[in-house]
Order: structure tokens, then C-alpha cells, then sequence
């Protein structure tokens, strides 16, 4: 059995690591503009740029949005951020604000069906961020642990098992 100090020094480290985590999370939120800097792929839709399973390194950047940008976008409505890429973009004249169209790579039709209820087009605020990079894979393991549930909760207890002896 471990002594008072040293479940101390074990609760120690482990805050530490988690602060440290949350440190480099809010650092790369900082230096990506964006309020979520890594996105997981999670359909086939983006193929074959991108597969299901590849994480996704965002920037956002007051730089125009151009038609072949990869978008990574939420839609009133859903929950779930969206990877498409840009197909036409339309500026306003009278206010200067633009519109945003896209598809995703291997799909047929344009994103419309996947917007909310009569909006025929994304703008600024929709977007969360530029793809700029992509590790491929490395996402998969939170596609495992959001579609099986019984994988994560059984991580958690070995954690805290493994924690407590």
C-alpha cells in the first residue's frame, strides 16, 4: 500500500499532466484563431483528400475564403462540425460579406441539404477554421470511443484502478 506521500506525489503528477494538457490546448487555441485548432474526420465524404479517421489541423485567418479551401463548419441545427470543400464563394456588393457553397469531395450534390432549413448559403460566423494539415489515422481512436462506449468506459476504470494502486 502506498503512504500518504506518495498518493500525494501520484495526485501531484497527475495534475500536472492534465494542466499541462489543458496549457498546450489553449496555446494552440491562441495561435490558430479558432476555438477548436484539431477536428477527426468522421465520414468518407472529404475522400480521398482526406479519410475517415484523419485528424485535421485548423487556422483561421482573416485571409478571403477562396473556392478548393477545405472549410470545417458548423450548421444551425447540428451538432457536429462539417469538412467540406469550398465551391463557390459570392461577395455581396451592397455590405461586402461573402457567401460560402461546398461540397464535399466524394459526394455528388452541393452542402444545401446539409445546411439548416431554407439557408442556401454558409457565412463567416458558420466557419470554424482553414484546414492547413492533416495527420492521417491518428483520429481513429476517437471514432472507437465515441461509437463504442463500453471501450472508453473500460479505459476509465483501468485508469482509476491503475490510479489507485
Amino acid at each position: 500500500m502506498a503512504s500518504i506521500p506518495q498518493q500525494l506525489m501520484k495526485a501531484i503528477t497527475l495534475g500536472m499532466i492534465v494542466g499541462c494538457a489543458l496549457i498546450i490546448w489553449k496555446a494552440l487555441v491562441c495561435m490558430s484563431g479558432t476555438e477548436s485548432p484539431v477536428v477527426v474526420v468522421l465520414s468518407g465524404s472529404m475522400e480521398p483528400a482526406f479519410k475517415r479517421g484523419d485528424i485535421l489541423f485548423l487556422y483561421m485567418s482573416k485571409d478571403p475564403i477562396r473556392a478548393g479551401d477545405i472549410l470545417v463548419f458548423n450548421v444551425d441545427g447540428r451538432d457536429i462540425p462539417i469538412v467540406h470543400r469550398v465551391i463557390q464563394v459570392h461577395e455581396r456588393q451592397d455590405t461586402g460579406e461573402v457567401d460560402i457553397l461546398t461540397k464535399g469531395d466524394s459526394n455528388n450534390d452541393d452542402d444545401r441539404v446539409l445546411y439548416a432549413q431554407g439557408q442556401l448559403w454558409l457565412q463567416r460566423h458558420h466557419i470554424m477554421g482553414r484546414a492547413i494539415g492533416s495527420l492521417p489515422y491518428a483520429g481513429w481512436v476517437t471514432i472507437i470511443l465515441t461509437e463504442k462506449p463500453i471501450i472508453k468506459y473500460v479505459l476509465i476504470g483501468a485508469l482509476g484502478l491503475l490510479i489507485i494502486i
